[in-house]
């Protein structure tokens, strides 16, 4: 660049792209993007930042490898302020451009069959903002995996995320499956207790350093997604305890970061949470707690009607799909779809019951698969 970038900044852009080879396509788009842009936008961009900067005495030993330095700042809040005006300018530009390159995506959430609540009761959320359809009883799962594998698929451009094993593997379609990671996930609880044994762990930010160490390879031959699996599962937010939060928030890392075009969402049903469960210190219930497991099918039912709101507004932030995605929320077993699409999309005109192959056949037909 031909000017040097604010400090603070300048930071945070290297951490983004520091291990360039475990970027996804579209990461290494963006940040590609923004660099040219930020040269071309000049260096006016950065003057309050870098006013900032001054007053807070920021050198480059005491920013983001110290972040404390910066949250005691009595500036705090107004850099943070400069940060975000920064992006302000220039975020809408890059959606802009990928704007002008969408293409049509699809986004397919499922749900167990052992959900004990009728069609009436599911979708509540977000049941106003889409259509719902009568649909015959039959198998889902040969249509959906037929579309997956239709046509040529991009690299990480379609992914299969699933509590169960339920999918078969497809070439070009990437599968995470919290069922298959069983040992690989006991494995990293084995060793998150040890570290947490073997030094005192003071703060949640000393805990996350010292997970970031962690080697220990995920079964993938793909570095991108073996590195993907560890860090999803290592975040500290239950997703290697609980089948349905690790759908949940892999699918919302996956769409920040790979930004897929079909994307399939399985949940399942997940045990109930057992009371001192070690829950946040990345302990098997199974193993510190003797109350037998038990399922449950209503706590999960409860879950999801979060989770589905949730997964909708995470793929709606992104230029790449506003407007140009649709999202289908089935039920197994149940004999009623949702609908969230733009105008255009083929399923809207019906108004006889649907079959799945029809479905998924429309689907196809509307992205050009």
């Amino acid at each position: 660049m031909q000017n040097p970038l604010p400090i603070t900044f300048a930071t945070f852009l290297n951490d983004q792209i520091k291990n360039r080879d475990l970027l996804f396509p579209a990461e290494r788009s963006y940040y590609n993007r923004l660099q040219i842009l930020i040269e071309r936008t000049g260096p006016e961009l950065f003057g309050p930042l870098r006013s900032l900067e001054k007053k807070m005495g920021i050198t480059p030993r005491n920013t983001l490898d110290q972040v404390d330095f910066l949250n005691r700042s009595p500036f705090y809040g107004e850099w943070r302020k400069a940060v975000a005006d920064i992006f302000a300018r220039l975020d809408p530009v890059l959606d802009a451009e990928i704007a002008q390159r969408g293409r049509a995506r699809l986004v397919v959430v499922l749900s167990p069959p052992e959900i004990p609540v009728g069609p009436e009761r599911m979708w509540l959320r977000i049941r106003s903002h889409g259509k719902t359809l009568r649909v015959q009883p039959g198998s889902l799962q040969p249509h959906l995996e037929a579309l997956l594998g239709a046509g040529e698929a991009k690299a990480y451009d379609r992914w299969v995320i699933e509590a169960g094993a339920a999918f078969k593997d497809t070439p070009g379609v990437v599968r995470l499956s919290y069922k298959r990671l069983d040992d690989y996930r006991e494995s990293l609880m084995t060793q998150v207790q040890q570290v947490l044994k073997a030094e005192p762990i003071r703060t949640p930010r000393d805990l996350a350093a010292k997970l970031k160490q962690m080697k220990s390879p995920a079964p993938y031959s793909d570095p991108i997604i073996a590195d993907f699996a560890r860090s999803v599962l290592l975040s500290g937010n239950g997703t290697l305890l609980i089948n349905n939060t690790f759908v949940e928030w892999v699918t919302m890392q996956a769409v920040r970061r790979a930004r897929p075009s079909v994307s399939v969402i399985s949940f399942g049903v997940r045990n109930k949470v057992k009371p001192f469960s070690s829950l946040l210190i990345y302990a098997d219930q199974q193993a510190v707690n003797p109350i037998p497991t038990q399922m449950d099918p209503l706590g999960s039912y409860v879950d999801m009607e979060v989770f589905y709101q949730y997964i909708w507004q995470e793929f709606e932030k992104y230029a790449e799909y506003k407007r140009n995605t649709a999202y289908l929320f089935l039920g197994q077993g149940l004999e009623e779809l949702l609908v969230i699409s733009p105008p255009d999309f083929p399923l809207l005109s019906l108004t006889e019951p649907t079959t799945y192959a029809q479905v998924m056949g429309l689907s196809r037909q509307w992205m050009n698969l």
